[in-house]
């Protein structure tokens, strides 16, 4: 017996028609016939029968019916207690501080909102170090940038970050544009992480692209220490436009990095789904979630949602 029987024969029984029945159902006649017939073979009595006012059921039919309305009123009140059952536990989710900067929030309140009994843990880390942490199941998934993701891990592509030079107006040798090359910088002091960074690598080998020798006057290693550094004025600095999500009135300069391979592609990593809690796939799903709406907003600078 199967629940669409028990659908079909009390919406027969509630407009006395199978014509009708079927119309309201979307079925044909025909279908919807052969499941009542269906459904009589296995109970071995007739449950329906003609009269000159249409489809009525018999006394055996007027039994089960009622029976059947009661057990589609518990099936139904079963799965909405599904649906609105509050999922808990714990989960661990990283974002790199760019990330953070653009995502951190507006991810903690949803969070909030729908899943209120679960407890979020957040960490904040390079994306090197966000991979580590999810090879050794310190976290439970995370955003990173690069794409040799682990065997073991569930990835999914995000989004493409363009890169900007990111500068106060007082910069010297510096020419406002809303575009500019890697070879227009060769004289422009850079702040910019260190070699073990990934953004490091991919401007570095945008420079080595561009055959240029850039003036890098100084390397920190912390998106608060060095966007203070490109506040103060003297200095430079290629980044991602999420980077400057807490300086949008600040008045800096921000020109798009215009040589080709200068933008950075943004996974969604995280435990395989046989490990990965159900707090960890609601989270998982609430990140595209987010991702999506900021970008399509217009929230995160630079942001081009992946198309498959």
């Amino acid at each position: 017996m199967e629940i669409r029987q028990l659908r079909y024969f009390i919406k027969i029984c509630e407009l006395g028609s199978m014509g009708r029945a079927a119309i309201e159902l979307d079925v044909v006649t025909s279908a919807l016939s052969q499941q009542i017939s269906r459904l009589e073979s296995e109970l071995s009595t007739r449950l329906l029968q003609r009269s000159p006012a249409g489809v009525i059921p018999t006394e055996a039919g007027t039994a089960f019916m009622h029976h059947a309305q009661l057990a589609l009123r518990n099936i139904d009140n079963a799965a909405q207690a599904a649906r609105h059952a509050r999922l808990s536990g714990q989960v661990s989710v990283g974002f790199a501080p760019t990330t953070a900067s653009v995502l951190g929030l507006p991810f903690q309140k949803v969070m909030r909102e729908r899943y209120p009994d679960i407890r979020l843990h957040l960490v904040e880390a390079l994306s090197g170090n966000l991979a580590a942490m999810l090879n050794a199941r310190r976290i439970d998934l995370g955003i990173i940038f690069k794409a040799d993701a682990h065997r073991h891990w569930h990835t999914s592509p995000l989004l493409e970050e363009k890169l900007f030079l990111v500068a106060a107006p007082t910069v010297k040798g510096l020419a406002p544009a809303e575009r500019i090359f890697l070879s227009e910088l060769a004289d422009v002091p850079l702040v910019l992480p260190s070699a073990p960074h990934g953004l490091r690598a991919l401007v570095d080998a945008g420079f080595m692209r561009a055959n240029v020798i850039p003036d890098i006057a100084l390397e920190v290693d912390g998106l608060a220490m060095l966007m203070d550094t490109v506040m103060d004025g003297q200095l430079a600095s290629i980044q991602p436009g999420a980077a400057t999500t807490r300086h949008a009135g600040a008045g800096l300069l921000h020109m798009e990095i215009a040589d080709e391979g200068m933008a950075r592609q943004n996974l969604l990593a995280s435990l395989s789904d046989e490990d990965l809690s159900p707090a960890g796939l609601a989270a998982r799903v609430v990140i595209a979630e987010v991702v999506r709406t900021t970008v399509r907003d217009g929230r995160w600078k630079g942001a081009q949602l992946y198309q498959p």
